[in-house]
């Protein structure tokens, strides 16, 4: 048997190809849309993609299930569990507690282990040409080295009211009648590592054992106590800020997500072009720099998504495909880097990009507005904007800032004065930058802490005593 994952340091997620070597069959669990590294993978391996599945409905990205299934025929399987209101609305098999994937000598059983979702499956593997006991689980966002997927995304994220409630109890549920009941060599395989915000506090271990985190984990003294109340407080407690779009990400892959096919590759426009397409506005220019050389000057009403392992996570929080129609043009160092960026963007549902340029030369320049942190007590501000998570703004925050989080700004101007500037920042400045530019392009006026909280607390530090 064959286990290999597939991490995207992007959006901290793990998909998995399992493979039966002795027949040549595989299926590829919770795949990501930009599909070539499982098809490589397999092919390396002499192997086929025969089926397709997924763990639940995700929220933090777009399901490759679909696309997986076009390209290579495997057959879809996808649960069935959780009522009504957590049925796919896309043909594939559906899975129930207990149903079971055969590949040549391996066994995938569903379990259903609701919480995070209601629908949750996780898979456990058995190697039938070694033993016929299991001895793996993909856990989904059920179990994570040293932390649980968050109950509350359905209210976060999806419009539901208090399910974080019924969604803590199924977890303590599902930990007491699955989870605890397998043996404790099992090896635990989960969707998630650190940096995601599908729970709270992450390990960066990839994989873990069913003993270990009934001994380790801050949920094993609940389980062995029988406390749930305790479980669900402390569970529910300090989770981060849920990322606006993953709204549409659970919408998008409960219908399911539009089939891409082969992509072309990525043209180079001519800056003629694109400075024709900015003036008219049909189109939308993304500076990927790091934001000090975008404070030296960028394209006017561009957003920038600074290139790196971030592009999926900051493009999602500033163009919403569902309103935003233009096609987006790169900036990238050559065709290579621009397709990579391509590839994070369609893992979020951001598909429309027409191609890419390699300079801002020859395009409509302005220069960002920045404030030093020994200025800022005498500046005339409307409203002075950390755009850090609740958590960072609660351990320390600068005196009469309001706080909404990068992930969310763009769904929450209600909150925004339309009128006077807005003094932005953020840890250290780069999610700042990209908040910022949004900001600008939607017409306020910004101006920009240089070097966020950070610079901000040095400087206070450093001012002697009254």
């Amino acid at each position: 048997m064959l286990i290999e994952r597939i991490y995207d340091e992007d959006l901290a997620q793990a998909s998995y190809l399992i493979g039966c070597q002795a027949n040549g069959a595989a299926v590829v669990v919770d795949g990501r849309r930009d599909i070539a590294v499982y098809q490589e993978l397999a092919e390396k391996n002499g192997m086929k993609i025969v089926a397709v599945t997924e763990t639940h409905i995700h929220a933090d990205y777009l399901s490759g299930t679909r696309e997986l299934a076009a390209a290579t025929g495997a057959k879809i399987y996808v649960s069935g569990e959780g009522g009504p209101d957590w049925q796919y609305a896309f043909d594939g098999e559906r899975l129930y507690d207990g149903h079971k994937i055969t590949i040549g000598n391996i066994s995938i059983e569903a379990l259903h282990t609701p919480g995070h979702t209601p629908e949750h499956l996780s898979f456990l593997v058995t190697d039938g040409a070694f033993s016929d006991q299991p001895g793996y689980l993909l856990s989904g966002d059920f179990v994570f080295s040293g932390d649980l997927g968050r109950p509350d995304l359905l209210d976060e994220a999806a419009g539901g009211i208090d399910t974080r409630f019924e969604g803590a109890k199924q977890l303590f549920a599902s930990l007491r009648d699955k989870f605890l009941t397998l043996p404790d060599y099992v090896q635990v395989h989960p969707a998630h590592g650190a940096g995601s915000a599908c729970g709270k506090a992450l390990g960066a271990i990839p994989s873990s054992t069913v003993g270990y985190e009934r001994l380790y984990a801050w949920w094993g003294p609940y389980l062995a106590a029988n406390d749930e109340q305790g479980f669900i407080e402390e569970l529910l407690d300090g989770q981060p800020d849920a990322h606006a779009y993953f709204g549409r990400m659970k919408r998008e892959n409960r219908e399911g997500p539009a089939v891409m096919g082969e992509r072309t590759p990525l043209p180079e426009l001519a800056s003629g072009i694109v400075a024709a397409g900015l003036a008219e506005d049909t189109l939308t220019f993304i500076d990927t720099r790091p934001n000090g050389e975008v404070h030296e000057g960028t394209v006017a009403r561009s957003l920038n998504v600074p290139a790196g392992k971030s592009v999926a996570s900051y493009g999602a929080w500033v163009v919403n495909p569902e309103t935003d129609k233009n096609p987006l043009v790169l900036l990238a160092q050559d065709q290579e880097t621009a397709q990579e960026m391509w590839d994070h963007l369609v893992r979020v549902g951001i598909d429309n990009v027409a191609g890419y340029v390699t300079s801002i030369e020859g395009l409509p320049t302005s220069t960002p507005k920045l404030i030093q942190p020994e200025e800022l007590d005498g500046f005339d501000a409307a409203m002075v904007l950390d755009v850090r998570n609740k958590t960072e703004h609660t351990a320390g925050h600068i005196p009469g800032s309001h706080q909404v989080s990068g992930g969310r700004l763009m769904w929450h101007l209600d909150e925004i004065p339309a009128e006077g500037a807005i003094v932005t920042y953020c840890q250290s400045g780069v999610r700042n930058s990209v908040a910022a530019s949004a900001l600008r392009r939607a017409g306020y006026d910004v101006v920009e802490l240089d070097g966020s909280y950070a610079s901000w607390s040095a400087w206070r530090n450093s001012v002697p005593a009254a």
